[in-house]
């Protein structure tokens, strides 16, 4: 009997064993649990028959392109589902949850990218060091660099037995799907920025910061970010006129074209063609109007800061910095004249008082309507105002109808339809 027992209790062992679907991970699971992951098996069957994994990410990008990442996520996760393992699958989903603010999941997939492929594919690797902070992000960084190195080196030692023609081609054409010195510059750049602020108090970031720049440049002489984070170096070291030069180095290399454009780009075609253009981003031109008031090359500064405007005019600080500007340049204006020219210095110190006063009173009613929190920038534009004899004439207590039209805000059903869309 007491083997019949024991032999019972095998048979009821062996009779769990299906329902545990062979130790598939399953055992223990809700009935409801297991029927979702049974859907989620058809539907990953019923997606590799139906699409390729090259239609999926095709519609991926297209989704990107019209920035409904949300929808693009899907595609894309659906992709995955086919081919786990496919790199450019993880590439794009990674880039997706960074567009939507997940950096947790988007990590996750970089770094399944990184176990998968360890050392092939900068992409991840920068994208790595945009996420992390400090240290982490310099390694992740060093190691994208090291793999556009090793590629550049090959398409070099590949281009040069191709013949001379091939090897006329320029290397800055960042045109191309091949990495280019213009991808190694802005890597070190990248570099340099965090020892000019995460790591700003470590005993050497100096040095490395002025290191990552000059690498940076001798991969891409004529980068204008490269010359103007230069710049801002020689800057915070105190090296005037060294720093000035770089600056104006850099804006060179693209405000006169700029200027000359009969139809300046839209911000949004910067933006989206800045791998391809000298025309550093918006906000790095923001910067660059900064460093010009700070050297005191305030007719530049103003060519900078009316383009951005042309560009986008819902910026508070683009307003701020226009108003400031002027100010200093009355400030200018008032030190330097003669009595000679005291009557004609006077007529310009004054329009130059009313530019000043416009652009900080339409600055700080923007700041108002967009609800900012800038504490800095709002205090000292009220200083500004009150030196200046407060709002334009005929605006005190009211509010700019060309503001209002800009910012009013959407009625329900101009939600409702911003929705649908």
């Amino acid at each position: 009997m007491g083997g019949q027992t024991k032999g019972k209790k095998k048979n009821k062992a062996k009779r769990k064993d299906p329902r545990s679907n062979g130790g598939s991970g399953v055992a223990g699971l809700s009935p409801q649990d297991r029927m979702k992951l049974k859907m989620q098996e058809k539907a990953k069957k019923k997606t590799a028959e139906k699409y390729t994994v090259e239609q999926l990410l095709e519609k991926t990008e297209e989704c990107m392109d019209s920035l409904e990442f949300e929808m693009a996520g899907r595609f894309c996760q659906r992709a995955l589902e086919v081919e786990p393992d496919n790199l450019l699958t993880l590439d794009l989903l990674g880039h997706i949850h960074s567009e939507l603010g997940d950096t947790q999941r988007a990590k996750e997939v970089f770094l399944r990218a990184v176990q998968l492929s360890p050392d092939e594919g900068h992409s991840k690797y920068m994208s790595l060091g945009q996420i992390h902070t400090g240290q982490e992000a310099v390694q992740y960084y060093t190691k994208g660099i090291q793999i556009l190195l090793c590629m550049l080196e090959k398409h070099a030692q590949a281009t040069a037995g191709a013949g001379a023609e091939a090897a006329a081609s320029p290397l800055h054409d960042s045109g191309s799907e091949i990495p280019t010195a213009r991808d190694v510059c802005v890597a070190y750049c990248s570099v340099a920025e965090i020892y000019f602020t995460d790591l700003c108090m470590e005993e050497s970031a100096g040095d490395q910061c002025r290191q990552a720049i000059e690498r940076a440049l001798t991969y891409h002489p004529d980068n204008p970010e490269a010359l103007q984070l230069m710049a801002s170096y020689l800057f915070s070291t105190e090296k005037n006129q060294e720093g000035r030069e770089y600056l104006m180095r850099s804006v060179d290399v693209w405000l006169p074209a700029l200027k000359q454009s009969e139809a300046p780009p839209s911000r949004e075609d910067i933006e989206e063609e800045h791998t391809q253009s000298d025309i550093p981003p918006y906000e790095s031109r923001i910067t660059t109007a900064k460093l010009l008031v700070e050297a005191e090359e305030y007719e530049t500064a103003v060519d900078v800061l009316e383009g951005l405007l042309e560009e986008d005019d819902e910026v508070v600080q683009v307003w701020y910095l226009s108003g400031w500007v002027c100010y200093l340049q009355m400030e200018r204006a008032k030190e330097e004249r003669t009595r000679e020219e005291r009557e004609e210095s006077d007529e310009e110190c004054e329009a130059l008082k009313e530019a000043a006063r416009s652009y900080l009173t339409k600055a700080k009613k923007l700041y108002v309507k967009l609800r900012c929190d800038d504490g800095p920038i709002l205090e000292h534009m009220e200083q500004l105002l009150g030196e200046l004899g407060g709002e334009t004439e005929g605006e005190e207590g009211e509010t700019d109808p060309a503001l209002d039209e800009d910012f009013e805000p959407n009625s329900d059903d101009e939600e409702e339809d911003a929705m649908e869309h």
